[in-house]
């Protein structure tokens, strides 16, 4: 099979690790790509966002399977237009990607398929939105409603800042059109946990928990990112939870999607907040986390390809997908400065140093091929990953594979997985 993988983060790389382990696989395509695709297959300079160029390229490569990785082709339609030209892809339709493309449909839908998630209201004018913070207090959540590449959402501690939060959004459209609307929502105490399952439309198999880290600090202080590292699994949701936590949060959403004539075909990504009254969902995304993606694909012991497969044909119920027992752990290394501002182009050195050592895999993200080497391209550079016995043995392995890599300014959170440790 000739497949092509669509991104350019940690989670591309990842996929496209994971699916050349297939024997069924001949050529793996990657667009745009980065250093670490480029090692696995090919990268084509197609950005992600180009719907029309990446049915061209699927095309004119022949391409037997096209695994999206972001949400933003899913959300722009990607799947629709490659079914119409026969050409299968692995994530959902635009409709049902509208879980993670619009926060005032993923609310709307968790409210009508009988969700537990947190009370709301959606706002298009920002006197409206002001009035309601000021009647409700604080702390309270804002949501650009929009794709907002990770950081459209807030939690405002005190009414100001709230307020200051609905201006920067609604008013100086620093998200531009993704926070014309926004959803304001009562604020969850707890604890987080990422719960994945491949989906087929109607059949679902279920992931191992996982857990991201979103704050740029150690314990969990300073602005969110698109996440500082994750473990698999997490203590917060054990396994004999699974089933009765997919019932609640996976299953309606299949339901729903069903009886509005929409399969959701792909993963679906329910993030959680155990609170005192259990879990409640704080959001869906249409495909895997990032960096969740990078240790779960690290415990999967079934064929990515037979399982995207069966998803795409609706026979999810006919694979055993099985879960290496050891846990993972992935730490994030960014460069200085992110999610703000941050160099670019640094020397990346020890990377192979990293992969040698038993159990660990480097996950390139921000990266790009450089005449001697691999250099910094971005905010998350790389997450080093690996496998252990236990979580410990996982996190101590992680870590020593981040002591192996060196490049200017590099930044990591040293607490990652800690959580864990205090439940295990």
């Amino acid at each position: 099979m000739k497949i092509l993988v669509v991104g350019s983060g940690g989670r591309e790389h990842a996929l496209c690790w994971k699916l050349a382990q297939s024997p069924k696989v001949s050529t793996i395509l990657c667009a745009p790509g980065n250093g670490g695709t480029a090692q696995v297959g090919t990268n084509i300079p197609v950005k992600d966002d180009d719907i029309p160029a990446l049915i061209a390229l699927a095309k004119e490569q022949a391409v037997d399977l096209v695994v999206a990785g972001p949400e933003l082709p899913l959300v722009l339609g990607l799947s629709n237009a490659l079914v119409k030209e026969g050409i299968p892809c692995f994530g959902p339709s635009a409709y049902p990607a509208n879980l993670e493309g619009s926060k005032a449909f993923s609310k709307t839908v968790m409210h009508e398929a009988g969700v537990p998630t947190a009370d709301f209201r959606v706002f298009d004018e920002f006197d409206e939105a002001r009035a309601y913070v000021q009647e409700k207090g604080a702390p309270i959540v804002i949501k650009a409603d929009g794709l907002a590449a990770g950081k459209g959402v807030v939690v405002a501690a005190t009414v100001e800042e709230a307020i200051a939060t609905l201006e920067e959004m609604m008013v100086k459209q620093r998200f531009g059109a993704a926070g014309e609307r926004v959803v304001v929502e009562e604020a969850l105490a707890g604890e987080e946990a990422s719960f994945l399952a491949f989906c087929d439309g109607k059949n679902y198999a279920l992931l191992p928990s996982s857990q991201d880290h979103k704050a740029v600090g150690e314990g969990d202080t300073g602005p969110n990112t698109g996440g500082m590292g994750a473990y698999s699994p997490a203590p917060i949701l054990p396994e004999e939870d699974y089933e009765k936590t997919a019932e609640l949060v996976i299953k309606p959403i299949l339901e729903h999607m069903a009886a509005k004539g929409e399969s959701f075909k792909g993963v679906l990504y329910a993030g959680l907040m155990y609170t005192k009254n259990g879990p409640s969902v704080l959001e869906y995304n249409v495909r895997f986390g990032d960096p969740e993606c990078q240790p779960l694909l690290m415990r999967l012991d079934t064929d990515l390809v037979d399982i995207m497969m069966a998803c795409i044909n609706g026979t999810l119920d006919q694979i055993d997908v099985k879960v290496r027992p050891e846990s993972a752990c992935g730490v994030v290394m960014a460069a200085k400065g992110y999610p703000g501002h941050y160099p670019k182009g640094m020397p990346i050195t020890g990377l192979d140093a990293a992969d040698a050592l038993d159990g660990v895999k480097v996950f390139q993200a921000g990266t790009k091929a450089a005449q001697d080497g691999v250099v910094t391209s971005g905010g998350r550079v790389l997450c080093v990953t690996a496998l252990g016995t236990d979580l410990a043995d996982a996190i101590s392995r992680a870590y020593g594979g981040v002591e192996k890599v060196h490049f200017d300014d590099s930044y990591y959170r040293r607490d990652i997985g800690d959580k864990g440790l205090k439940r295990a």
